[in-house]
């Protein structure tokens, strides 16, 4: 490995981790803040985070990370914020888990491969407020590497204003590095989150690319980075705004039927979750994106 090499992964790795770490504390921030509405009274949520590990198949240590999850607390019902980096060997199945859109050059005969990234999903407690999932990550083989990564928004009650403002700050984000990024890349979210069997999409859509690479590390990294950067200002506002909205019965009810479609589709397409479970890695962080409670009709 190249010293230039490491150097790239460590600076990945290390940005992943900062922004898991902006990002807790913002969430916890909203949970302090929230102080009226029908969530008032109870407890502030707070972060639990527990250590993860990946194993191998001969049982060895081959990396993990640190998983962060919420539960029950004035704003947010269910919130995971992982991150993780893996390396090791990957067999055949983890290879096609890898990379679907295309081959890894290579890969047959040195297997090798190293990861790294974070995850976020978020089940909130006001219908009102949309779910939302975000990820970014970078994944290195011998004769490869690639970004991948996005950020979609989930509401089981839409309102135009909000979709609007999400897509709005990815593109602000998107748009200095190119004014065909952001079109490219909602294209590419509406393509990947669409549930065939229900014959429509998980969301609103947002941003999302896969085996990203442009052959220059640092401008393909600088796009990742602003991908997560834009997160915050993109949902922030909108928990804001919601949070403490009434809401029926009835809206909880479409809420919870709305979710039954997310772990639909996380448990039958989502690339992250097949490479998270082919690879060994540690069930419950890779299912933290499952809802808390849901139901189908």
């Amino acid at each position: 490995m190249t010293n230039s090499l490491a150097a790239e992964k460590a600076t990945a790795a290390a940005w992943f981790r900062q922004l898991r770490d902006e990002i807790t504390t913002a969430f916890e921030a909203l949970e302090d803040s929230h102080d009226q509405g029908p969530f008032a009274e109870a407890e502030p949520g707070r972060f639990e985070v527990t250590e993860t590990k990946r194993q191998s198949d001969d049982g060895s240590d081959t990396g993990g990370g640190l998983m962060s999850v919420m539960r029950g607390g004035r704003v947010f019902e269910k919130v995971g914020v992982n991150v993780s980096t893996v390396y090791g060997q990957l067999g055949e199945r983890a290879q096609q888990a890898m990379a679907a859109r295309k081959g890894i050059p290579g890969m047959k005969d040195d297997p090798r491969f190293w990861a790294s990234g974070i995850s976020l999903v978020a089940h909130m407690r006001n219908p009102h407020v949309p779910a939302v999932h975000m990820n970014t990550r970078m994944f290195w083989t011998p004769h490869a590497w690639w970004f991948g990564g996005g950020s979609d928004l989930n509401p089981c009650i839409e309102y135009d204003e909000d979709t609007t403002h999400f897509h709005d700050q990815q593109k602000r984000h998107l748009d200095p590095h190119g004014p065909g990024h952001y079109p490219r890349l909602k294209d590419w979210a509406d393509e990947y989150f669409y549930i065939p069997h229900r014959k429509r999409a998980r969301g609103v859509g947002g941003i999302f690319m896969d085996d990203y690479c442009t052959g220059d590390w640092q401008t393909d990294f600088a796009l990742t980075q602003d991908i997560g950067r834009a997160f915050l200002p993109a949902f922030l506002p909108l928990v804001e705004k919601r949070r403490v909205q009434p809401f029926t019965e009835a809206d909880k009810d479409t809420q919870l039927v709305h979710r039954g479609l997310y772990a639909e589709y996380n448990l039958v397409y989502d690339r992250g979750t097949k490479f998270g479970l082919e690879t060994g890695h540690d069930p419950d962080a890779v299912l933290m994106s499952l809802p808390p409670l849901a139901k189908w009709v």
